[in-house]
C-alpha cells in the first residue's frame, strides 16, 4: 500500500529538523520500496501521482523515480541517438531542428508535464514565425518520436496526443528549357554543371547530386552509379549517359576542374565543388540567379518534376524514368499531376465516336436529334 507524506530532514546550516513543503509518495515494487517527490505542495497532486505509479505497477509497466525527472532536452537526445545507430541520413536535419526550434521552446521542461495543449501552443508560436505546415510537422514528428522512445525505455508512462497539421505542399513548378537556361546563365560557374546534372536526371540535389564523388563515375564506360544505401529509398541505381552529349559535356567539364585542382595539390573527391571544397548549400546564389532571370518563384526541386515531365514528353517508359530519377512508386506522377500530351490527346480523341458528333478536324452530324416541344400552357 502506498503512502503520501511530508518527509522531515535536517537543515545542514542550523542542525534543526524541518518538514518538507513538497509532498512525496512511497510505493513498493517487487518488494522494494521507492520514494519519489511529487514536485508539488498540493497533496492532491501527490495522490494523483501515487495512483499513476500503482496503476503502472499493477499493469506490469516499468516504474522508476526517473520518470518524473526526464526533461525534454534529455528525451530528444535519445532521438538523435536513435537516428545515429540506425544510420538515418536525416540526422543532421533533426539535430538542426532540435537546436534551432525545439530546445529553445521546451528546454528543461519535464516530459510528464508537456500536454497536447502545450504542443498546440508550440504550433501557434511557429505559425506566428511564418513556419510552413510541413516544417512544423517535421518538428512535431521529432517530439512524437521523443515521447515514444521514452515510453519504450520505461522513462515515461504516458504519451500525449501530438496534433499534426494538414499539409498542402504539392508543388507544380516546372522549368521550360528557356527558363532553365536563363537561370543557369545567371548562376556562378561552379554551380552551372550541378544544375544541369539535376535538370537532366531529376536526382535529389541535397542527398544525391551534392555528395556525388568521382569514385561513382566511370568516364570510360560513361556511367554514374549510386550505391545501395546512399539513396532515399536505399536502392542503388545507374545512369548510362554516353548517348546524351550535354551530360557528357557536364562530366568532362567537371573532370577538367578536378584535374586543375589536382595540379594545385588540391584533391577533392566530389564531382561538384566550389574552389576545391564540397558544395553544401547554394540558396543565396540560387535566389539571386532566379531573380536576375525573372523567375523568383523557382526552387531547385522543380528540376525533379521537370525531369519526370521531360521523360514523359520524350516517350520514355515510366519504369525506365523511375529507375533514372529514383522514384519507387508511380504515386509521384499523381502527386506531380504529370500527364503526357499524348495521353491527353488520346483521351479526348476517344470522344470522337458516331454517338458524339465531333471528330478532330471536321464536324460530322450525329444521329437522331430530338426536338423539344413547348408546352401549350
Amino acid at each position: 500500500m502506498g503512502q503520501i507524506l511530508l518527509p522531515t530532514y535536517t537543515d545542514l546550516k542550523t542542525g534543526e529538523r524541518k518538514t518538507s513543503a513538497v509532498w512525496w509518495i512511497r510505493y513498493y515494487r517487487n518488494g522494494q520500496r521507492h520514494s519519489e517527490s511529487s514536485h508539488s505542495k498540493k497533496k492532491t497532486d501527490a495522490a494523483t501521482l501515487l495512483k499513476q505509479r500503482e496503476g503502472a505497477i499493477a499493469n506490469g509497466e516499468p516504474v522508476t523515480s526517473r520518470i518524473a525527472r526526464l526533461t525534454f532536452d534529455e528525451a530528444v537526445k535519445d532521438v538523435v541517438t536513435d537516428y545515429r545507430i540506425n544510420g538515418k541520413r536525416s540526422r543532421d536535419d533533426v539535430e538542426r531542428r532540435i537546436r534551432l526550434h525545439l530546445e529553445p521552446y521546451f528546454g528543461q521542461c519535464r516530459m510528464t508535464i508537456i500536454t497536447t495543449a502545450d504542443l498546440r501552443q508550440y504550433v501557434a508560436a511557429r505559425q506566428e514565425a511564418n513556419a510552413e505546415p510541413a516544417t512544423i510537422n517535421r518538428e512535431l514528428a521529432i517530439i512524437r518520436r521523443a515521447f515514444r522512445l521514452a515510453r519504450q525505455s520505461g522513462k515515461l508512462l504516458h504519451v500525449p496526443y501530438v496534433p499534426m497539421l494538414r499539409e498542402n505542399n504539392v508543388r507544380t513548378g516546372f522549368f521550360e528549357r528557356d527558363q532553365f537556361e536563363a537561370v543557369r546563365t545567371a548562376l556562378p560557374d561552379a554551380l552551372r554543371g550541378l544544375v544541369t546534372f539535376a535538370y537532366l536526371t531529376g536526382w535529389r540535389i541535397r542527398s544525391e547530386v551534392l555528395p556525388l564523388t568521382w569514385a561513382r563515375v566511370d568516364r570510360t564506360a560513361k556511367t554514374v552509379r549510386l550505391e545501395p544505401g546512399t539513396t532515399k529509398n536505399a536502392e542503388g541505381r545507374m545512369l548510362l549517359y554516353g548517348d546524351l552529349p550535354e551530360f557528357v559535356d557536364v562530366i568532362d567539364a567537371q573532370w577538367t576542374v578536378h584535374e586543375q585542382l589536382k595540379k594545385q595539390n588540391v584533391i577533392c573527391p566530389f564531382v561538384f565543388t566550389r574552389e576545391g571544397e564540397p558544395i553544401k548549400a547554394f540558396r543565396k546564389s540560387w535566389d539571386k540567379a532566379c531573380a536576375a532571370a525573372g523567375y523568383p518563384a523557382k526552387i531547385p526541386h522543380d528540376f525533379r518534376r521537370t525531369a519526370v515531365r521531360n521523360f514523359e514528353r520524350a516517350g520514355v517508359s515510366r519504369s525506365v524514368a523511375m529507375q533514372i530519377t529514383g522514384h519507387k512508386t508511380e504515386s509521384v506522377y499523381r502527386r506531380y499531376a504529370i500527364v503526357s500530351e499524348g495521353d491527353l490527346r488520346e483521351g479526348l480523341g476517344k470522344l470522337a465516336n458516331p454517338g458524339m458528333g465531333q471528330v478532330w478536324g471536321k464536324w460530322r452530324p450525329s444521329g437522331r436529334v430530338a426536338t423539344l416541344k413547348r408546352s401549350s400552357k
